[in-house]
C-alpha cells in the first residue's frame, strides 16, 4: 500500500488533491452526521455553538479553514511535503463546511432543512466528482496534454470547442453533464445536442410554446428525469437527512 501510495499519488504530484478529497469527504460526512444528531436532540452529543445566543453556522468556521489553508498552501512549494500535505486538509476542511450550507449562503437564510437546501448535498456531490476525476488523472478540458503540445493553436482550438459544448450542457438546464463534461468532452458533447430541460435558458430561449421540442422535453422530464431525481433523493436523504416537510 505505501508502495501504491507513492508510486500513484506522491509521484504524479496529486498529493494535495488525495488529501483534499479525503478530508473533504469526511468531514461532509462528520457534519452531516453532527447536525443530524442535533436535530435529533440527543442528550450524548453537542448543540449548536451559540455564543451570546448567537447561532455561528458551521459556513462561518470553513471560511476560517479555508482562508488558513488556502493560504498556507500558497506558500509551500514543495508539493509533496508534509505541509503540503496538512494544508490540503486544512483546506479540504474548510470548503466541506461551506459548500455543506451552500444553499444557505446562496438564499442569504436558514434553508439547511428545506427542499431548497438539498442544493447543497448537490454541491457536495458534484465536489466529490470532480476532485474523483482529478484523481484519476483526467485533466479538465485536456488541457494539460492539448497545450502542452507544438500545435498551440490546435489545442486551443480543442479546449474552445469544449468550453463551449459545457456551456450549452448547462444552458439547457444539464448541470452535471456540463461540469464534467468539462472533464469528459463526449459528455459535454451529447448534453450539448439533446433537448433542454423544460425552464432551462435553452428551452425558453428556442422552444415555443406547445411546439413539438417543448412537448418532447416536457415528456422526458416526467418519464425519465423525474424518477432519475426521486432516486438521487432517496440516496441523498440517506446521507444527509431528510429535508422538513
Amino acid at each position: 500500500m505505501r508502495d501504491w501510495f507513492a508510486r500513484e499519488i506522491v509521484d504524479t504530484g496529486k498529493l494535495r488533491l488525495f488529501c483534499f478529497f479525503v478530508l473533504f469527504l469526511l468531514t461532509f460526512l462528520f457534519i452531516r452526521f453532527s447536525v443530524r444528531m442535533i436535530r435529533k436532540q440527543v442528550r450524548w452529543w453537542p448543540g449548536n455553538v451559540t455564543p451570546g445566543g448567537m447561532h455561528i453556522h458551521h459556513v462561518v468556521f470553513g471560511l476560517v479553514f479555508m482562508c488558513l489553508g488556502g493560504i498556507g498552501g500558497l506558500a509551500v512549494q514543495d508539493g509533496s511535503s508534509a505541509l503540503a500535505a496538512v494544508t490540503a486538509s486544512v483546506f479540504g476542511v474548510g470548503a466541506a463546511l461551506v459548500l455543506d450550507e451552500f444553499a444557505l449562503v446562496l438564499h442569504l437564510r436558514d434553508v439547511y432543512w428545506t427542499r431548497q437546501g438539498r442544493l447543497s448535498v448537490d454541491t457536495v456531490f458534484m465536489a466529490l466528482a470532480l476532485c474523483g476525476l482529478g484523481l484519476l488523472g483526467i485533466s479538465p478540458l485536456e488541457a494539460d496534454e492539448l497545450l502542452a503540445g507544438a500545435d498551440l493553436f490546435d489545442g486551443g482550438l480543442v479546449v474552445g470547442v469544449n468550453i463551449l459544448f459545457a456551456l450549452l450542457s448547462l444552458s439547457k438546464g444539464k448541470v452535471w453533464t456540463g461540469l464534467i463534461g468539462v472533464y469528459l468532452t463526449p459528455l459535454a458533447l451529447v448534453g450539448a445536442i439533446r433537448l433542454a430541460r423544460p425552464g432551462s435558458p435553452w428551452a425558453r430561449w428556442r422552444y415555443k410554446a406547445g411546439s413539438r421540442k417543448l412537448r418532447r422535453a416536457e415528456w422526458r422530464e416526467r418519464r425519465i428525469r423525474e424518477p432519475v431525481e426521486r432516486l438521487k433523493h432517496t440516496i441523498q436523504d440517506a446521507v444527509a437527512g431528510r429535508p422538513t416537510p
